[in-house]
């Protein structure tokens, strides 16, 4: 957990910034600590009066307001209780659990994060010292929460570097068994690690954006019965190319029945990050636009995929949330967010054929391919989880290849009877 505490000369300031937020659907109040009433209760007058009646008891501190900040790693599961019950603790903590304060939660960012208002003027006037707060006391705060509630520490936080995770170079892939087994590997191990999925088409919907497909195989086939699975390789057209690879081989084997255990984990950890999807989504839904549509989804990192029959219609909807590592079917948001309903609230939706923009500038069908070149931050996915490239590459890699295993085999036996 990082905490930033900002002081500041003006109250009202603080409340506006955060109200503001509100009513973008940005952010939501979730507390309002030491206010005679509960928080849907209060009108912006009546979180003013509550700090103003405590600043005008002591009007020669000029600094008298606080706006803090708790932020967390996206890999910490916080759930509204948890987000309040932190706060609550925090606040104790740094000697300000008798001051009325307003805790909202935020959106607008890929990690989970609150923001606190407050005043540093007690009943009676008298002035809370602030000075070297963050230091001698939040510090102290933050290392007994992680600890407490099981929290990513900010030391470890703060060396969560995004890492590029960029498309595999086809050509550079398929040079040799190795170089595509590394390839993919680094893509899944990556993808598998740090997205939250909830089935093979989710994790596909992930995992075509770097040119690999997971495939069970034909349904009816041996693989499909047995639940076999192997990564792919695609083309540019989002055709399967070179030689495949067994999950089992992969480090960490991320083979179907993994992944189904996982599947049910990742159901539940993604819940938190739907409320910053849809606001996103929301909001993007105002432009007047399809191509401002793309471009705002884009800023923020997110991807919708539309799912087509062979007839070319719409079936399906996903949407990748590259920044925030989380990928959802529509009808998982919420009604509203389903294939139907969300082609009717797109701008120019009279003639939707499932792709936002030419060709050549986005493709969003599932098995189209990616333009050549996307904003560098595009594909930039949060976490220390994320391999380089490089690191893949220079990992020993297995290879199990069984016609030329009973061929040397053969061999060996036929030159040990020669030789006897």
């Amino acid at each position: 957990m990082v905490a930033k505490i900002m002081t500041g000369k003006s109250i009202r300031g603080i409340l506006n910034y955060n109200e503001n937020k509100v009513k973008k659907g940005e952010a939501k109040l979730l507390m309002a600590a030491g206010f005679p009433r509960s928080p849907d209760t209060l009108s912006f007058k009546n979180k003013l009066q509550r700090f103003e009646m405590l600043t005008r008891q002591n009007e020669r501190t000029k600094t008298n307001a606080l706006h803090i900040t708790l932020n967390f790693s996206p890999k910490d599961m916080v759930d509204e209780e948890l987000l309040k019950r932190i706060a609550l603790n925090y606040m104790e903590q740094i000697g300000f659990g008798d001051q009325p304060f307003l805790v909202y939660q935020h959106f607008d960012a890929a990690h989970p994060h609150i923001h606190i208002a407050t005043t540093n003027i007690a009943d009676g006037g008298q002035r809370i010292e602030t000075h070297n707060i963050g230091r001698i006391l939040s510090e102290k705060a933050r290392k007994t929460i992680e600890e407490t509630y099981g929290l990513i520490r900010a030391e470890n936080q703060k060396k969560e570097k995004s890492f590029l995770l960029k498309p595999v170079n086809i050509e550079k892939a398929l040079y040799g068994k190795l170089e595509t087994k590394a390839a993919i590997s680094s893509i899944v191990r990556s993808v598998v690690a740090g997205y939250k999925f909830t089935s093979l088409p989710e994790l596909n919907a992930i995992l075509r954006q770097f040119n690999v497909i997971a495939d069970r195989g034909k349904e009816g086939s041996r693989m499909y019965e047995k639940k076999g699975l192997i990564y792919h390789l695609l083309d540019v057209k989002g055709n399967k190319t070179g030689t495949p690879i067994k999950a089992s081989s992969i480090y960490g084997k991320p083979t179907l029945p993994n992944l189904e255990k996982q599947f049910l984990v990742n159901k539940v950890d993604r819940t938190p990050y739907g409320q910053r999807l849809k606001h996103i989504l929301d909001k993007a839904l105002t432009c007047n636009t399809r191509r401002e549509f793309i471009d705002t989804l884009e800023k923020q990192q997110v991807r919708v995929v539309f799912r087509e029959n062979t007839e070319g219609r719409i079936y399906g909807i996903t949407f990748i949330d590259n920044a925030a590592c989380t990928v959802f079917n529509g009808s998982g948001l919420g009604k509203e967010y389903a294939a139907k309903a969300f082609l009717s609230r797109m701008p120019g939706n009279k003639s939707v054929t499932g792709i936002f923009a030419p060709p050549e500038e986005y493709e969003a069908k599932i098995g189209g391919h990616l333009p050549q070149k996307l904003p560098d931050d595009y594909f930039l996915v949060a976490g220390s989880v994320f391999l380089k490239m490089t690191d893949a590459l220079l990992e020993p890699v297995e290879e199990y290849d069984e016609p030329t295993l009973l061929r040397r085999r053969k061999q060996r036996k036929k030159n040990e009877l020669s030789q006897s």
